[in-house]
Formats: C-alpha cells, sequence, structure tokens
C-alpha cells in the first residue's frame, strides 16, 4: 500500500528521478512549454507549481531595490530563493523565475500552469500531453457577485417580454411548425432531383 507515499517513482533510483524532474521544472520555466509524457506532466506540475509560488510570496519584496529592503525582508528572498534552487538547480531559470514569472503570477493564488494532452507517442505510444505556463491573457481572478447579478438582470429583461398571454405564444409556435415542415419538404426535394 501507499499511504502518503506522495510523488511516483517511474521506474527510476531517486538520484536519476531527481535530476530528471529537476531539469523538467527548468525547462519549464526557461521555455514556459514542454512536451512530455502524462505521468512526468502531472509530477513536474506538482514541483513547478510549489516553486512558483515560493517565487510569488517574495514578489513584493523584489519590487523594491536590494540596498531598500530590511535585513528580515532580505532574509525572505534569500530563504525563498535557497527553497526554489532544492527543486531548480538552473541558475537561469531561477532567475527568470523571480525576475519574469514570479510578476506575472503576483495576483494569481495557484493553477500557474496546464497540462494539454496531445494523443501517443509513435513509438511506445506513450500518452503525451504539453504542460505549459498560463498566459498572461487568462482571466486572473472570478467575476464579482455583483457583476453576476448585474449581468442577471438584462438577461430577465429579455426573457420577460417573450411570455405574454397563452395565444400569441400558440400564434407564434404554429408558423415555425410551418416553416420547418416547408425546409425538410425542400431537402426532401433537393434529394430526389440529385
Amino acid at each position: 500500500m501507499r499511504h502518503r507515499r506522495a510523488g511516483v517513482h517511474l521506474s527510476r533510483p531517486t538520484a536519476h528521478r531527481n535530476a530528471l524532474f529537476s531539469n523538467l521544472v527548468a525547462a519549464l520555466l526557461t521555455n514556459e512549454r514542454i512536451k512530455t509524457t502524462d505521468a512526468k506532466a502531472k509530477e513536474t506540475r506538482r514541483l513547478a507549481e510549489r516553486t512558483i509560488t515560493w517565487a510569488r510570496r517574495v514578489g513584493d519584496i523584489l519590487s523594491k531595490k536590494a540596498d531598500r529592503r530590511t535585513p528580515d525582508e532580505s532574509a525572505r528572498v534569500v530563504h525563498a530563493v535557497r527553497m526554489a534552487r532544492r527543486v531548480v538547480r538552473d541558475r537561469v531559470a531561477v532567475s527568470k523565475l523571480f525576475d519574469d514569472i514570479a510578476p506575472r503570477f503576483a495576483a494569481r493564488r495557484g493553477g500557474y500552469t496546464r497540462i494539454v494532452k496531445i494523443g501517443q507517442r509513435p513509438g511506445d505510444a506513450a500518452p503525451m500531453s504539453l504542460l505549459e505556463l498560463i498566459p498572461d491573457d487568462a482571466p486572473k481572478a472570478a467575476p464579482t457577485k455583483t457583476a453576476e447579478k448585474g449581468a442577471e438582470k438584462p438577461a430577465k429583461a429579455a426573457k420577460a417580454p417573450k411570455a405574454e398571454s397563452k395565444t400569441t405564444g400558440a400564434k407564434e409556435k404554429a408558423p415555425k411548425k410551418a416553416a420547418a415542415k416547408s425546409e425538410t419538404a425542400s431537402k426532401k426535394k433537393t434529394k430526389s432531383e440529385e
């Protein structure tokens, strides 16, 4: 049984598996899109989201100049960088994470990546996926309740004029049925002419 054992083994020894996921997360942060198998993509997503969260949490401190930070803020930044470096051992990827990617997701609380299934690999029919960072133009927050209520009022007002008396409703339905019958009859005629 695998109770409380997170992660996948992928039939690899621990060192190989750690290096694999470190490289996959670094490639994702550098290129913002990678193509890999489903199992690797799911595990890489877990590690990448955690790493981006470390960088996002100190985003407000990173906006300050280094000489303007308090000792406590500097310590928080150093800690966040070290935690990110536990997963991503590539310095270029970590610098891009803290400089470009973290400010992009400053207002987003999770869900920085998405997995798109793209079929099977030709050689061994392994299910393949595209793991990518969410682009900037994606919606960042759900609409507020006031916006939803405002959207419902015009919809109700548009439905109200249609619901008049029963007799007018019956008169409107009859021509529609007749039009539908005439369309099917014309389709049958064109098929018989061919």
